[in-house]
């Protein structure tokens, strides 16, 4: 096994029968996925949450029952992964794109735990660009605000085209640098008119799972 299927292993031992499951996005979280599906044939019943069409599909072709967060009263349980975590377990996350929707789920989740290999643990965030969503309608002149702010943004293409998310916006990666005042920049780009969400998760998770060569660790959250 490699370290992030380790990780996806070790935090899918948290998985009760009878769970409502929110299923992350991205590398780390498909081992968790095809892990939820051997849980599900072997007799879990699990009702699960996907945070992004990708995850969703994947899902369903495993068996998975799927539902909308809507058609569920809360999430026991969200597994899902990072793309940098400080020590204060603030993190980065949004690289797939699935920001919007893995944040809604994280705040309906009673237990968030993320799964990641050793080398997303972080001094300070920074070094990974963050991820904003945007709506279409006016990009242009908000990527400029962001530009005087010195966000330094870059709007995400794939193929030449704006990268567009499963909600139907933009993403402008920010290149901040390392050590930038989290708060701050979280308060700015919530104030700017079409901003949808952030890839700031601040305090969000209550345990992380680091996949080694050989182990993974689990590290509690003891500031929530």
């Amino acid at each position: 096994m490699n370290k992030k299927e380790n990780a996806a292993l070790k935090a899918a031992e948290f998985i009760g029968d009878g769970m409502v499951l929110g299923l992350g996005s991205g590398s780390t979280a498909y081992y968790l996925v095809e892990r939820v599906g051997e849980l599900v044939k072997s007799g879990f019943a699990l009702k699960c949450v996907a945070t992004s069409e990708q995850t969703e599909k994947h899902a369903r072709d495993l068996g998975i029952q799927l539902f909308e967060p809507d058609e569920v009263e809360a999430i026991d349980l969200v597994i899902d992964g990072v793309d940098e975590i400080d020590p204060d377990f603030n993190a980065i996350k949004g690289g797939g794109g699935a920001l919007l929707r893995e944040k809604i789920v994280a705040g309906l989740a009673k237990k968030v735990i993320w799964i990641m290999d050793e080398s997303k643990l972080v001094p300070a965030l920074g070094k990974f660009p963050l991820p904003v969503e945007i709506i279409p309608f006016g990009h242009k002149h908000l990527l400029k605000k962001m530009e005087t702010l010195g966000m330094n943004p870059v709007l995400r293409l794939v193929g030449g085209k704006p990268y567009v998310t499963d909600n139907g916006n933009y993403i402008a990666d920010l290149h901040l640098g390392e050590n930038f005042d989290l708060q701050r920049v979280e308060s700015r780009l919530k104030n700017l008119p079409g901003v949808v969400e952030t890839g700031l998760f601040l305090n969000t998770c209550d345990m992380i799972a680091v996949g080694f060569e050989n182990e993974t660790k689990l590290i509690k959250n003891n500031n929530k």
